[in-house]
């Protein structure tokens, strides 16, 4: 976990609880329980041993807690993984809420580390557990990969028959990232088979 934790400072002057008015200790639930795992790339280990869940929430506010105690994507090591999902749904293609699905795939040159990935990322996540899709049933999580040349963000959805639902999902992601060019949804079963660069798309938008 250290390995994902921002550093820490101590400021006097933070307002213990019994400070705050009573509204701001109100914590607004969400519609789903979210887990945030993380992928650490140790080679001693297997992959599923690498797979780490951090911690899960369920309120806005506890997402922001976290969000501002862990590292960004773009300060972690190369080879290093977040992920977000439903709670009970683990971040991987063998899963039974995953097998029958596929992902959108964003993909980000090395030099949009500094620009987009982080702001990327936190908008996926605020779209996924604020359930802004019409199809939010669809949606399983998202994973963030770090890597040498190519950063990439995965939005994951359960069923890849779903057509319509899974083009809403698409347009949205593209949308609200303000994405130009065209980005592509692949199968994870061919994914699993193929280096994603050479798995064909089965939607585009």
């Amino acid at each position: 976990m250290s390995s994902v934790l921002k550093g820490t400072t101590t400021d006097s002057k933070t307002n213990t609880p019994a400070e705050l008015p009573p509204e701001f200790l109100i914590k607004h639930p969400l519609q789903n329980t979210w887990s945030l795992w993380f992928y650490d790339n140790d080679r001693t280990k297997t992959w599923e041993e690498n797979l780490l869940e951090l911690t899960t929430f369920d309120t806005v506010e506890d997402f922001w807690r976290l969000y501002h105690h862990i590292k960004l994507p773009s300060e972690l090591r190369q080879g290093h993984d977040y992920a977000v999902f439903k709670q009970g749904i683990r971040p991987m293609w063998e899963d039974d809420a995953n097998k029958m699905g596929g992902r959108w795939l964003i993909s980000l040159e090395k030099k949009q580390r500094n620009s987009d990935l982080d702001r990327f990322w936190l908008e996926i996540i605020l779209l996924l557990i604020g359930e802004n899709f019409e199809h939010s049933d669809e949606i399983c999580g998202a994973v963030v990969n770090v890597r040498p040349k190519l950063d990439k963000i995965g939005v994951w959805t359960a069923d890849t028959s779903k057509q319509q639902a899974n083009l809403e999902i698409g347009r949205k992601i593209k949308e609200q990232l303000g994405i130009h060019g065209k980005i592509g949804f692949q199968l994870h079963r061919d994914t699993m088979v193929k280096h994603s660069s050479a798995t064909k798309n089965l939607y585009t938008v």
